[in-house]
């Protein structure tokens, strides 16, 4: 009776077995073989179990988890037997292997196809095995099509003995491995390329042309090997002159919390070019995210900022955020107020947010941040930098003369230094800034702002640090 095609596991018997090997022979006559047990044992050193097909339905029902290596006859007729239904199928008069699903081995393209075909079915119901193509002494040609093909070695009859038995199958178990290793690799490497492209596209692209403000920021995910992470940020101009800024953080570092953090940002954006602001806004976000966010004790921090098309005055909004920073010329960097804030978004269903009227003057900078800059730890001890402890150090900084990506590019490499390593919570920090100084220097119309693309973790080997 026919019989299905027996499941393949992921992972080859190879990783699993210490010693003992299972070597599955299909031919036509498996007892006319010279080779015995006892004497393969010896050979290899430890113990080898011999299975025997006639055909590939004895073959298909006979290869279990546990087989090592299959011996296959090249000579060995496609019928006689039949194949189990819903195996693959080989027409041996193609030159194609019509096989159902080989995997990424290779199609053999040649005039010889037809007499692979039993090495090509083979293939299809086992491909997680190594496989020894037998066949006569003097088709050298065939043996190295074969390998072509997909088996990992060859055997000539005439020298088929115990030794070269034995080490060939050694050969062609390590071999699948380090096959199969190399093709997980390649596949890894080209899923985290994928990602990477899609994660720099959903970086954000500041719109502040004609603002006449300068523009930094620096932003570091918590996860290993990513470019975004549950921090998220945004700055565009409105046709009415407003600067819009806003930065947030949802709570969590994995790569659930970035697409939220992704969405809530590209929302913020809609909203803000609609002509949304302030409470409202806010309103509007928390409805987004408690519709997008998969647990009801997910949240998100979040601080805007709109700035008045003469960068004097600014409205500030905090939902559970901590307080932009802000350094006016020839004065020291102080904490905006944040008493007046309100909750995180996702708390409280019908949370409200007030709008405070901030006086920011002629020349100043903001810098906007999230709480992985702040909760870094000083020393070896439990103590946190804390608000106080980085309004001193972006002041001793400013001191220095340090202004736009210099004082951001030195404010987090003392971070890091104090924490004494990597930070593990996501960093973001962006920076505006109004010099009228500059703008005059423009006749008076609003210089270029040169909204610089944010620096992100960069692959190995970058010369520049990502912070």
């Amino acid at each position: 009776m026919p019989v299905p095609v027996p499941q393949q596991r992921s992972v080859p018997a190879a990783e699993t077995s210490h010693g003992d090997l299972t070597l599955l022979v299909i031919e036509d006559d498996p007892a006319g073989t010279t080779i015995t047990v006892p004497e393969l044992s010896a050979a290899a050193g430890t113990r080898v179990r011999i299975r025997t097909a006639r055909n590939l339905t004895e073959a298909a029902r006979l290869l279990t988890d546990d087989v090592d290596c299959i011996l296959l006859d090249l000579a060995l007729p496609l019928t006689g037997g039949g194949a189990a239904p819903g195996t693959p199928t080989v027409d041996a008069g193609t030159s194609g292997t019509g096989t159902a699903d080989s995997g990424s081995l290779p199609e053999p393209v040649s005039e010889r196809a037809g007499e692979l075909a039993a090495l090509t079915h083979v293939l299809g119901i086992a491909p997680q095995h190594a496989v020894l193509a037998l066949t006569a002494q003097d088709d050298t040609e065939l043996a190295a099509e074969a390998v072509r093909v997909g088996a990992q070695d060859y055997l000539f009859r005439g020298e088929l003995d115990a030794r070269v038995l034995s080490r060939a199958i050694r050969y062609a178990v390590e071999r699948k491995r380090a096959d199969t290793a190399q093709h997980q690799l390649t596949e890894s490497r080209l899923r985290a390329q994928e990602n990477a492209r899609l994660e720099r596209g959903l970086l954000p692209t500041p719109l502040l042309d004609g603002s006449g403000l300068s523009f930094a920021a620096r932003y570091r995910p918590g996860r290993s090997r990513a470019l975004l992470g549950g921090d998220f940020y945004d700055v565009v101009r409105t046709p009415d002159g407003t600067v819009h800024a806003m930065i947030g953080d949802v709570c969590g570092h994995g790569p659930d919390e970035a697409a939220l953090g992704v969405e809530l940002r590209i929302a913020w954006r809609a909203l803000t070019l609609a002509g949304l602001c302030g409470d409202e806004l806010l309103s509007t976000l928390q409805q987004v995210l408690e519709h997008e966010r998969q647990s009801e004790e997910i949240f998100a921090t979040l601080c805007t900022v709109d700035i008045a098309p003469d960068g004097r005055r600014a409205g500030l909004c905090l939902a559970g955020h901590p307080a932009p920073l802000l350094a006016r010329h020839g004065m020291p960097a102080r904490l905006l107020p944040y008493q007046d804030g309100g909750p995180a978004l996702g708390l409280l269903p019908r949370a409200r947010w007030p709008r405070r009227q901030v006086e920011l003057g002629g020349a100043w900078s903001l810098m906007m941040y999230t709480d992985g800059l702040i909760e870094g730890r000083v020393g070896n001890g439990s103590e946190r930098l804390g608000q106080d402890g980085m309004v001193a150090m972006v002041n001793s900084r400013l001191e220095q003369g340090l202004a736009g990506e210099e004082l951001l590019e030195a404010a987090v490499a003392e971070v890091r230094e104090l924490n004494g390593g990597e930070l593990t919570d996501d960093v973001a920090v962006l920076l505006l800034g109004r010099d009228p100084e500059r703008i005059r220097r423009w006749g008076g119309s609003a210089p270029p702002s040169h909204p610089a693309s944010p620096v992100v973790a960069r692959p190995l080997g970058a010369q520049r640090p990502p912070l």
